[in-house]
């Protein structure tokens, strides 16, 4: 029979200097031995795996010893400790209360409290899990557990402290134990790597840290899987394998992206991250905890809210180096509300992508020329022998696009004197586009319109369908909303041919076939409507002179 011990018990701590993560505590417990203020009744509280009980067998230990070193700390020498570590001590009875819930098992516990101790000064009653007792059980220990013999003393752990009866909460003295930090349980898992001769990188136990949520026994068992499954060297790319989690650098790669406004690398990468069989919503969350450590990074007095390794933490802080607040105030919105609304959502790989296209159009500024008119076609320029005949009309002009946030501005082309003919524009000042990057980029618009709620709506309804290579077009049934769209139309394409760099990028906003008898929506189809079936509301409204809200 194999003698493998997994390292949640290999390790359990024997002292309270071994518990890792919770001195204040531990401190505590040692002042009240040393200074004999030993309380007849404790209530230990908080997360899983955190040391609850490995603290109450301590405790009930150190009180034993015959022989306390320091006052405060077991011997391990004499007999009490001994039968301790063999397992073999009658002085320490340990209760399981998610089985043993029932008044039986109670009164089972009360009978042993009239036998005193044997070797030692104390009998200690450890019940784990105490809020699953029953109404009924609790009741019948609450008169032994406030006035218990002096050789008695009740320890009960529990990791939901509401569930148990104010009446037993207020006959203890209550510990509140913290969840372990991610820098404390990297260096518990280093030193037990080191004394299993295991070789295992930083940036592996910070994912198993992660992944353990504060829970040191979680993360031992997470510790044991990796080397079962790589041995004796454990890499970041395994350990991320294993536990199946989102590599990081996606999401450092997806924030870059969004900086430069690159919405055809967000989504791209968004792709890559559902081909690896992850989660949409986890994809959101996880974005979504990446900027609220970026922007934690960017002030150092806020730089301890960031729970991970060394390596990772200079990271977060050269990214935050290129972002400023706002514009993580408002990404963090935008993935709030894509959280929200996703488990309502239809499409909703859909509604991710739009969050994407969202978050790349965030610090795009389009100055919008006082008296914008309709650009005309590129005309050839004029032949050479004839100088006095009119120059040709030059390209409008590209708008200007605010990159700001940190990045660096591209160098601007010094403007043609007036003396030299207009140039022709490059290839790369137009650069082709397809369908799916026009009606992501369009989707876009509806975040730099969030103030005109109706515009940004009828963004998000109708979207463009592309009908030659520079040529879209947008059919509406409603000639309301298509008549407020064809308003806003010049400055949407503005936007439009600075986001996919193209300059001669044309939308046409067509009518579909309007069937009056359809459900209005608007207040002036309704109107209309109304007016329709009744024409003395429209002479109502002229006499009145009424306006429609």
């Amino acid at each position: 029979m194999s003698d493998y011990i997994v390292s949640a018990r290999k390790y359990r701590p024997q002292t309270f200097e071994s518990v890792v993560g919770q001195q204040a505590l531990t401190q505590t417990l040692q002042n009240a031995i040393r200074l004999n203020r030993l309380a007849h009744a404790y209530l230990f509280c908080g997360p899983r795996g955190v040391g609850k009980t490995t603290c109450a067998r301590i405790f009930a230990k150190t009180i034993n010893c015959l022989n306390p070193q320091n006052g405060h700390d077991a011997c391990n020498e004499c007999e009490s400790c001994r039968a301790f570590n063999e397992q073999r001590s009658f002085n320490i009875h340990e209760l399981d209360a998610a089985s043993n819930n029932s008044v039986e098992d109670i009164k089972s516990i009360l009978d042993q409290v009239r036998i005193p101790p044997q070797i030692g000064k104390y009998s200690v009653f450890i019940i784990d899990e105490v809020h699953m007792l029953s109404t009924a059980a609790f009741n019948a220990l609450l008169k032994t557990l406030e006035e218990p013999p002096s050789y008695a003393i009740f320890i009960l752990a529990t990791t939901e402290k509401h569930k148990v009866l104010p009446t037993i909460l207020s006959r203890c003295q209550v510990y509140d134990f913290n969840r372990i930090t991610v820098p404390d349980t990297i260096a518990y898992l280093q030193s037990v790597a080191a004394n299993e001769g295991i070789t295992v990188s930083e940036d592996a136990l910070n994912v198993v840290a992660q992944k353990a949520d504060g829970g040191m026994r979680d993360a031992l068992s997470i510790f044991d899987q990796l080397v079962a499954f790589c041995g004796t060297n454990i890499t970041y790319e395994q350990t991320i394998a294993v536990l199946n989690v989102l590599n990081t650098d996606y999401y450092f790669q997806l924030v870059d992206a969004a900086l430069r406004h690159d919405v055809t690398a967000s989504l791209l990468l968004f792709n890559d991250v559902l081909a690896h069989g992850f989660d949409a919503s986890h994809f959101v969350t996880g974005l979504a905890q990446h900027l609220r450590d970026v922007l934690v990074s960017k002030d150092p007095q806020t730089l301890p809210l960031l729970e991970t390794s060394d390596s990772i933490r200079q990271r977060y802080a050269d990214q935050a180096a290129h972002c400023v607040p706002v514009w993580l105030f408002q990404a963090l919105d935008i993935l709030n509300t894509c959280d929200i609304n996703y488990r309502t959502a239809r499409n909703k790989r859909l509604m991710v992508e739009i969050a994407l296209v969202k978050l790349c159009q965030l610090g795009v500024q389009v100055v919008v020329p006082s008296n914008p008119s309709k650009p005309s076609a590129p005309s050839k320029p004029s032949s050479p022998s004839s100088p006095s005949s009119p120059s040709a009309p030059s390209m409008p002009k590209m708008p200007k696009i605010s990159l700001g946030l940190g990045l660096k501005k591209d160098a601007g082309q010094p403007a043609p004197q007036p003396s030299q003919a207009p140039e022709t524009p490059k290839q790369e000042e137009n650069r082709p586009f397809t369908d799916d990057q026009l009606k992501g980029a369009w989707v876009g618009l509806a975040a730099s319109h969030a103030d005109e709620l109706r515009l940004k709506q009828l963004i998000e309804t109708y979207t463009p369908s592309l009908i030659s290579e520079t040529s879209a077009q947008i059919k509406m049934p409603n000639p309301w909303q298509m008549k407020e769209l064809q308003k806003a139309m010049p400055a949407l394409l503005q936007q439009l041919r600075a986001t996919l760099h193209n300059n001669l990028i044309e939308i046409q906003v067509l009518q579909e076939e309007f069937n009056q008898e359809q459900m209005a929506f608007t207040a002036e189809e309704k109107y209309a409507l109304m007016a329709e079936q009744n024409p003395a509301l429209a002479q109502m409204k002229e006499l009145l002179d009424l306006q429609i809200d």
